[in-house]
């Protein structure tokens, strides 16, 4: 006779919230591979190919023996040396590859970061709306995540004031991302410095997310937290990688720069979780952040006139609220005037009900906010072609417009 076991999943992983952008984007594919047509702006990254030098860097590496083996867990030297030079080209300070280390995606670096300062209790403040990953991993590595929201009518960027009413005897960190996923928000320089100097003053260590970094439109201007302080380096762990750049997504190549005692513990977590990270995705980004930046900038160009397209078009909707992004590839309208309102029959009292009568009635998928925090928004990613966003923008509009 056997005995069944108490519970089959631990308490720990019952309580993560799958990813709801992989979960639209899934269902997106998972339409039209049926032949719906199906239009999809959930995705998250690029839709361009890896630039070709990038792919042969790969291709060489896996015909060298070497490459067949365990490497170092902290990434090639030879890599880490040139996101270090990488940092200073495109950052604008210096840090030295001992405090560099290369993860399987950022999804890792992300992970890594937070269970490096995290003890259980401290509590992290997250500017919201935030990426769908980071409460997880808050909430993994045993930490408190406390929401500090920014609607449109601030452009979705938290100010010091928030900071502080939000901050207790146990905020341990603060999560910055600029420019912004799910919102596109890009935070001025001043912006990010009175941030800083508000966190040096309280001895709280910020992680910033700069994956989107190269992505940046109109006035919009790069704002390092450790160019602007340098005296929060020792506070301040920055996330980074390939995939948005590069459109290398499905390369899984991240880092993360911090003080080297951060470093090590991470390296050691590494070591035992993963390893080394691929020896050939490893080599293709290595030529990713040596190489030329050619094909980075058509892809901005390209992002740029979509989220021009994408924006004139969200504005015509009555009942949008549609703030002007200027990074990444996202637009973030509120749908607050459009809930309670009759649509084909159906009232949708909140964004998750609208996105679902959205992929119902005109067959388009996009993420609703409670992926990202309080419901009253969708997110809808520009990284498509063209004629899709066209298509599938018009569809909405068509759809929306019989709100009454």
């Amino acid at each position: 006779m056997s005995t069944t076991p108490r519970s089959r999943v631990s308490a720990r992983f019952a309580a993560i919230t799958p990813s709801a952008t992989l979960a639209v984007d899934a269902k997106a594919k998972a339409l039209k591979a049926a032949g719906r047509p199906v239009i999809g702006f959930g995705a998250g990254e690029p839709d361009f190919p890896t630039p070709d030098n990038i792919v042969e860097a790969a291709v060489r590496a896996a015909r060298e023996p070497a490459m067949h083996r365990y490497t170092p867990a902290a990434g090639l030297p030879a890599l880490r040396e040139a996101i270090a030079a990488k940092t200073l080209r495109d950052s604008g300070y210096e840090v030295d590859p001992l405090q560099v280390l290369v993860t399987n995606g950022g999804k890792q670096a992300v992970f890594q970061a937070f269970a490096s300062i995290l003890d259980p209790g401290d509590e992290a403040l997250l500017p919201t709306p935030y990426w769908t990953t980071y409460p997880e991993v808050i909430k993994l590595a045993g930490g408190v995540t406390v929401p500090v929201f920014a609607g449109a009518d601030q452009n979705y960027k938290v100010t010091v004031e928030q900071l502080e009413a939000a901050r207790t005897e146990k905020t341990k960190l603060l999560l910055h991302c600029s420019p912004s996923n799910p919102t596109g928000a890009v935070y001025t320089p001043a912006e990010a410095r009175a941030i800083g100097e508000w966190a040096l003053e309280h001895g709280i260590w910020i992680i910033t997310d700069e994956i989107y970094e190269h992505l940046l439109y109109e006035d919009a201007e790069p704002a390092h937290m450790v160019k602007l302080l340098p005296e929060l380096a020792n506070q301040t762990i920055v996330l980074n990688g390939v995939a948005k750049t590069y459109a290398m997504t499905g390369w899984r190549v991240g880092w993360m720069i911090a003080p080297t005692d951060i470093v090590k513990a991470a390296t050691s977590f590494q070591s035992h979780l993963t390893s080394n990270v691929s020896n050939m995705a490893q080599r293709a980004a290595l030529e990713a952040v040596t190489g030329p930046l050619d094909a980075v900038h058509s892809m901005r160009e390209a992002f740029d006139r979509r989220r021009k397209t994408m924006i004139s078009m969200l504005s015509q909707i009555d009942g949008l609220d549609v703030p002007t992004p200027k990074g990444a590839f996202y637009a973030y309208p509120s749908v607050e005037g459009i809930l309670g309102r009759e649509i084909r029959g159906k009232v949708p009292t909140t964004s998750a009900e609208l996105a679902d009568l959205i992929l119902e009635e005109v067959e388009v998928a996009v993420v609703p906010g409670e992926a990202f925090g309080p419901s009253g928004f969708i997110r809808l990613s520009y990284a498509l072609s063209d004629g899709d966003l066209v298509e599938g923008v018009g569809r909405i509009q068509e759809l929306l417009a019989q709100a009454h």
